[in-house]
């Protein structure tokens, strides 16, 4: 598989408009993308509920401006940022990469899963059992040498 070299950065390609290998780990990018942006409106919400949410003395009047105008400014290049990241080049490559060994993966069907879970939740009850007799044991025996003294409230 012959590399594309490309000398831009990330900084210098956040200008360009255009899709690195744009049929290629879709699936990958766009679930990368929307879990960024999600993380960004988040951001900007809780900017609006936190550090913005009481006026500034002498900024009443346009508070509201700037209660949602520095956050609205502030996700948009967010995600701006978001949309042109997914298409760097090294990300890109990187989550192509991912998708096409998540391909490759085989998925347990539902009936082994099922039966693995079961398998684990009843080993878990099993030791925690077990770890509830053995405490309970050790604290009688603590109590009965006067090592321990435990007091009903």
């Amino acid at each position: 598989m012959a590399r594309v070299k490309d000398d831009r950065t990330f900084w210098s390609s956040l200008g360009s408009m255009d899709v690195y290998k744009r049929n290629q780990g879709r699936l990958s990018r766009q679930l990368t993308a929307i879990a960024l942006a999600a993380i960004v409106l988040l951001g900007c919400w809780t900017l609006t509920q936190t550090i913005l949410s009481t006026s500034v003395e002498g900024w009443e009047s346009n508070w509201d401006y700037i209660r949602y105008g520095i956050p609205a400014l502030l996700g948009g290049i967010g995600l701006w940022a978001v949309y042109r990241f997914v298409n760097y080049p090294r990300f890109a490559d990187f989550l192509i990469s991912v998708e096409a060994e998540m391909d490759k993966v085989s998925w347990a069907g539902q009936t082994y899963l099922v039966r693995a879970t079961g398998v684990v939740l009843g080993t878990m009850l099993v030791l925690g059992l077990f770890l509830l007799a053995c405490d309970m044991v050790w604290s009688w025996l603590f109590e009965l040498i006067g090592f321990l003294r435990v007091t009903s409230a």
